[in-house]
């Protein structure tokens, strides 16, 4: 049978180092998991509560397309809540997790062979759907010194839309309101659609971040209750749109996914009243951030943009490897500790990074660390 060039996707390496991780556990060691980007909680208990209850008394077969209504009305207070926008809740997507609102935002927004910018490193999701769509992505080189975000005069003449991410995977850095106002103004002036990736919203340590919204009606805002609300495995998110796309995105979320789960969009309505909950884990992540950025430098690893939301730092480690992929197996056979390759985030200069999460128990973070610097004290030297 023949497959198609679209299908030629790479793989996405972290996965590979998290099987690497468990048959590790399975032969019986303990291994300290800073791979994973996602929450070590479990969906909130009101979530999971209103879920059981459901089950019990409704079918819980399709729901409308676009989401349940009650679930859209307050996503639209969130913003209300957040960003002081007044949100028009026929404007929001109930999505099957953000990948779905990805598929629907570039299939509704581009035709094959359109460039689509974004920043490298990144996500590595966006470069594989744009592929698997006949789509044409434009990886930009980031600095640590811009935060590993994209700046207007990165941004090309010959362009159809930009991704950002803020708070971003891998690096955890945030765009300042001036700084996304000018991106959203810049792209705009090249007539190009605005993709805000807002995943990570909720998982702030200073200032809250900026949602593009609050610029402008003209942009496509993606969310998610995967990390906030540590709902990944419920596949569950949401998009907002500019009127004239709502009827497009309806058409193509009716023929492709039909509507997001019925079941985790009840339990998402429920997490959104569990604020309590949510902002312990918050709590813990920055707890596990203040360690690492106090400790990694005392291990070895300075070289990071201040991770100032997520729950990850990038750390450039070119002082002690040009293959990352090799230093994360060692890391992981000498040190149990399990780190995820910059490849994953950046194909061209990748191999001179990791990435590591802090979204785990604060006694699990503290003793990675410990494990890093005997690590990098012993091994780490070229």
């Amino acid at each position: 049978m023949r497959l198609s060039k679209r299908s030629d996707v790479d793989a996405f390496i972290v996965m590979d180092v998290v099987e690497a991780a468990r048959a590790a556990e399975a032969a019986g060691r303990d291994i300290v998991h800073m791979e994973v980007g996602q929450p070590a909680t479990p969906a909130p208990r009101g979530a999971r509560d209103a879920l059981a209850s459901a089950m019990g008394r409704d079918p819980l077969g399709y729901s409308v397309s676009l989401g349940l209504p009650e679930l859209r009305q307050k996503i639209a207070r969130l913003y209300g809540d957040r960003h002081s926008v007044d949100l028009d809740p026929a404007r929001v997507v109930v999505t099957a997790g953000s990948s779905a609102a990805f598929v629907l935002s570039f299939t509704a927004l581009f035709d094959p062979g359109d460039r689509v910018v974004m920043g490298r490193p990144g996500y590595p999701s966006y470069r594989q759907i744009l592929k698997a769509l006949s789509l044409t992505p434009v990886e930009i080189a980031t600095t640590a010194a811009s935060g590993y975000q994209l700046v207007p005069g990165d941004l090309p003449a010959d362009m159809s839309g930009v991704i950002v991410a803020s708070p971003a995977n891998p690096s955890g850095t945030v765009l300042s309101r001036a700084d996304m106002t000018a991106l959203v103004d810049a792209t705009q002036a090249r007539g190009a659609a605005f993709i805000s990736d807002e995943i990570y919203h909720g998982l702030h340590y200073a200032t809250p971040p900026t949602s593009a919204l609050e610029i402008s009606d003209d942009v496509v805002v993606i969310n998610s209750f995967s990390k906030y609300y540590s709902m990944t495995g419920w596949r569950v998110g949401w998009m907002v749109v500019p009127d004239q796309l709502v009827r497009p995105i309806e058409r193509l979320q009716q023929n492709m996914f039909i509507c997001a789960p019925h079941a985790s969009q009840l339990a998402a309505l429920a997490a959104m009243d569990c604020e309590e909950e949510l902002e312990a884990n918050r709590d813990v992540y920055a707890r596990n951030r203040e360690l690492l950025v106090a400790r990694l430098p005392d291990a070895g690893l300075s070289r990071f943009a201040s991770p100032d939301g997520a729950f990850y730092v990038y750390i450039d480690v070119s002082e002690y490897t040009d293959n990352s992929v090799a230093l994360a197996r060692d890391i992981l056979d000498r040190a149990d500790v399990a780190v995820t390759p910059g490849l994953d985030f950046d194909p061209i200069d990748g191999h001179r990074s990791l990435r590591l999460s802090y979204a785990g128990a604060t006694d699990r973070i503290e003793e990675g660390l410990r494990r890093l610097k005997q690590y990098f004290e012993t091994h780490g030297a070229r």
